[in-house]
């Protein structure tokens, strides 16, 4: 286990506008929070009747957290865990500064063990080693979510993850698909330009493991998977990480998200894609 982290988690300038809605009010969910996300792009998680807002490349995080639990085989709990610690450290994004020498959405430190900052820097590898961590920790799916997180960072305080256990919960039963159609991203217009399904595809892979994917034909990506939760996990991933690669539409089951039109969320497919095929056009 790494050395004792004497630290609270990051001042980080970036900040996340999320906004909760439950029984038509609603309430900011951070103290110190940006003008809310521009209007050209953002994602939306729905869980439970609360609706929380993210930017996509908070959102892209999240989604690559949830895959990488996925490739290990550990449970809800472990990705609720693992949203609270990064919420609190760096407000789910990827940065490449912090307390001392602590980098990356955990704002691990090299010099306590994680591993060198450029690894730590990206998130599947972040990932992986919190999850490595985290498995140590005894009983940790029946202790509390701050006491686990806490276990793992070894905050100074380690009571600042209980402001984010609830919201970790609702991200996390939306980005392992345990709630169907929960994750839908919009951006600007796009560009026209062809998408990079390959890049996508090995992205994929590094964050959910190898899956059996079909890269010929349209549409000219379709990935299989073995349960509906895993399809809706991986569709959430693709979803959020669409602007980067390039990604038109994706579809699953009876339903699909079009980049054109990312404000609908899912809508009923003109054609359901085959049982157990997350295909991307």
């Amino acid at each position: 286990m790494p050395g004792t982290r004497r630290r609270r988690g990051t001042s980080a300038a970036v900040a996340l506008a999320v906004v909760v809605l439950l029984g038509g009010g609603a309430y900011l969910a951070f103290r110190h929070v940006a003008p809310l996300l521009a209007r050209t792009s953002g994602c939306e998680i729905t869980s439970h009747g609360q609706a929380l807002r993210l930017a996509p490349s908070q959102a892209g995080i999240a989604a690559t957290i949830a895959g990488v639990a996925l490739r290990e085989g550990l449970p809800r709990r472990a990705v609720t865990i693992a949203y609270a610690a990064a919420l609190q450290e760096s407000k789910l994004e990827n940065l490449s500064y912090g307390d001392r020498d602590s980098v990356g959405v955990f704002q691990q430190r090299p010099s306590q063990g994680w591993g060198p900052a450029r690894q730590l820097e990206d998130p599947v590898y972040a990932t992986g080693k919190f999850f490595s961590a985290l498995i140590q920790v005894p009983r940790y799916q029946e202790i509390a979510v701050y006491r686990a997180a806490q276990a793992v960072q070894r905050s100074a305080d380690g009571t600042a993850y209980i402001q984010y256990e609830k919201m970790a919960a609702s991200l996390s039963r939306g980005f392992t698909g345990d709630v169907p159609r929960a994750v839908w991203c919009w951006y600007p217009k796009p560009s026209g330009a062809r998408a990079r399904l390959g890049a996508a595809s090995q992205q994929l892979a590094r964050a959910f493991g190898p899956l059996p994917v079909r890269t010929a034909g349209d549409p000219r990506l379709t990935v299989i998977v073995a349960r509906p939760a895993e399809g809706w996990s991986v569709a959430a991933w693709l979803v959020s990480h669409a602007s980067g690669y390039g990604i038109a539409d994706v579809r699953y089951g009876r339903f699909e998200w079009r980049a054109a039109s990312g404000t609908s969320g899912w809508t009923r497919a003109p054609v359901p894609a085959p049982a157990g095929h997350v295909q991307v056009g």
